[in-house]
C-alpha cells in the first residue's frame, strides 16, 4: 500500500500536509497562486493516483495559495499552444488530460474544493470535488480553451453542460464567461460563499465532520456519488481530446488563395 511519506514532499507545485486522515492539497507556483504549466498538467495527474492509492486518506481538501486559485487570465491574442503540435507532444498531453480527471474521480474518499480566489484555469478541478467551497473573490472560467482558440475537450465540454444545464454550459465555454461567487452558488457551482479568512476553517470543519465516520461509509458514499461521472468521462473524455489536438493541426496553414 502507498503510504504519505511515499509522495508527501515529491511535487514542485502542490504542498501536501495530513492530520488525523485530512489530507489538504495545497497547489501553488513557487509559493504564490498557481501558474498553469505543462509540469502541473503532469504533477497533478500521478498526485491524485498517490492520494488514491494511499488507504490512510479519509478526507482530502483542495484549495490554492494567496489570492487566485488558479490562473493565467485569458490571452486572446498569444494562445499559448503551439501551432501543429507534433504526434509526439500531443500523446504526452492526451495521456495526462485523461488521467487528471480520472485520477482526481478515482480517489475513493470524499472530496472538499476549497477555492480561495479566482478559478481561471482548470477550473473543473475544484468544482469535481463533493463539497465546493469558495471565497467571496473567488471567479470561475475556462481561459485555457475556447477563448484560447483551443476546443474546449479535455473534460470541459462534459463537466459544464453536466455542472451548468447543457445551454448554460454551451454559453459559459463558448463565450469566455466568468462567474463570480455569488453567481456560481446561484447556479449550483458552489455550495458555500465565504470571507476568505473563514474558507480553510469551514473546509477543516466539514472534513473533520466526515472523518469521524467509518471509513467504508466514507469510501462507498464517494463511490456511488462520482460514478456516473466516471462513466461520462470514459465515454467523452478521449472524444474530446482527439478533436481538441486535430483543431490544432489547422493552425499555422497557408491561407488559401483564388
Amino acid at each position: 500500500m502507498i503510504k504519505f511519506e511515499e509522495y508527501a514532499n515529491r511535487y514542485r507545485n502542490i504542498k501536501m500536509e495530513r492530520r488525523d486522515g485530512i489530507l489538504q492539497m495545497t497547489v501553488h507556483t513557487d509559493g504564490n497562486s498557481l501558474r498553469w504549466t505543462f509540469d502541473v498538467h503532469e504533477e497533478l495527474p500521478e498526485a491524485f493516483w498517490f492520494v488514491g492509492q494511499d488507504r490512510d486518506n479519509k478526507v482530502i481538501i483542495l484549495t490554492g495559495t494567496g489570492d487566485e486559485f488558479s490562473g493565467p487570465a485569458p490571452t486572446p491574442d498569444t494562445p499559448t499552444w503551439p501551432a501543429r503540435p507534433s504526434a509526439q507532444f500531443w500523446d504526452k498531453i492526451y495521456w495526462d488530460a485523461k488521467a487528471l480527471l480520472n485520477n482526481l474521480l478515482s480517489i475513493e474518499v470524499p472530496m472538499i474544493g476549497a477555492v480561495n480566489g479566482p478559478a481561471l484555469r482548470h477550473c473543473e478541478l475544484p468544482l469535481l470535488c463533493d463539497i465546493v467551497l469558495a471565497a467571496e473573490e473567488a471567479a470561475f472560467q475556462d481561459s485555457g480553451h475556447f477563448m484560447n482558440a483551443v476546443v474546449p475537450g479535455d473534460g470541459m465540454h462534459i463537466v459544464f453542460p453536466l455542472l451548468l444545464g447543457a445551454n448554460r454550459g454551451r454559453y459559459f465555454l463558448l463565450t469566455g464567461q466568468k462567474l463570480n461567487a455569488k453567481e456560481a452558488k446561484d447556479l449550483g457551482l458552489v455550495s458555500e460563499v465565504l470571507p476568505r479568512d473563514k474558507l480553510l476553517a469551514r473546509a477543516w470543519e466539514h472534513a473533520e465532520n466526515l472523518a469521524k465516520l467509518p471509513l467504508l461509509h466514507l469510501r462507498y458514499s464517494r463511490l456511488v456519488l462520482v460514478e456516473d461521472l466516471k462513466r461520462r468521462m470514459q465515454d467523452l473524455l478521449a472524444f474530446g481530446l482527439s478533436l481538441e489536438g486535430m483543431a490544432l493541426m489547422e493552425r499555422g496553414l497557408p491561407e488559401k488563395t483564388s
